[in-house]
C-alpha cells in the first residue's frame, strides 16, 4: 500500500483528549479555509465542504492504496449537516472513517472540526462506489482491502 504522510501533531492533539470529538477518528485530515472559499454572507458556502470531504476522502483512500490503475470510484449519495458557520481564516481538522464496507462501496463518516472555534462545525457521510475503468461495471473490493480498512476501523465485516 501506498506511504502518505500522516499528521502526528494533530493526532496527539485529538488523543491525548478522551473528550475530543474527533478522539475515534484514526484519520485526520487537516483543510485550510481560504478567502476563496467564503461567499457574500462572509461564511464559507455550503458547496465547498463537499470539496473538503472529497480532499478527505482522497486523502484516506491513498493512506490505505485503495486507488489502482484498474479501478475509478463514483459518488453515490452524499449529505452534509451544517451546525455553525466558518470564516476564514480557520483550518478544519476533518476526521474521515469507513463506517460500512459493502461489495463494491464504502460509506464514508466526515466530521468537520473548527480549530478557531474549537468545536464540530458540520457532519456529512458519502456512498462511494468502485467501478472498473474498462467496462464501467461495479467492481468489488478486494479481500486485502477489506481487511485493511476493517483493521483501521475496528469494523466486523460480518455484521
Amino acid at each position: 500500500m501506498e506511504a502518505v504522510p500522516t499528521f502526528p501533531e494533530i493526532q496527539e492533539a485529538v488523543t491525548s483528549d478522551d473528550s475530543h470529538p474527533l478522539h475515534d477518528f484514526t484519520v485526520i485530515y487537516p483543510q485550510q479555509v481560504e478567502w476563496g472559499d467564503m461567499d457574500t454572507f462572509g461564511h464559507v458556502n455550503n458547496v465547498v465542504y463537499y470539496e473538503y470531504s472529497q480532499n478527505a476522502r482522497i486523502y484516506y483512500n491513498r493512506r490505505l492504496g485503495l486507488f489502482n490503475e484498474k479501478t475509478f470510484s463514483v459518488m453515490a449519495a452524499s449529505s452534509c449537516r451544517y451546525l455553525t458557520p466558518v470564516a476564514y481564516p480557520d483550518t478544519l481538522w476533518i476526521g474521515v472513517k469507513v463506517k460500512k464496507i459493502g461489495n463494491s462501496s464504502l460509506v464514508h463518516e466526515y466530521t468537520y472540526y473548527s480549530t478557531a472555534l474549537k468545536k464540530v462545525v458540520a457532519i456529512g457521510e458519502s456512498v462511494l462506489v468502485y467501478l472498473d475503468k474498462l467496462s464501467g461495471q461495479k467492481k468489488p473490493i478486494d479481500e486485502t482491502q477489506k481487511e485493511a480498512i476493517a483493521a483501521l476501523e475496528s469494523i466486523d465485516q460480518e455484521a
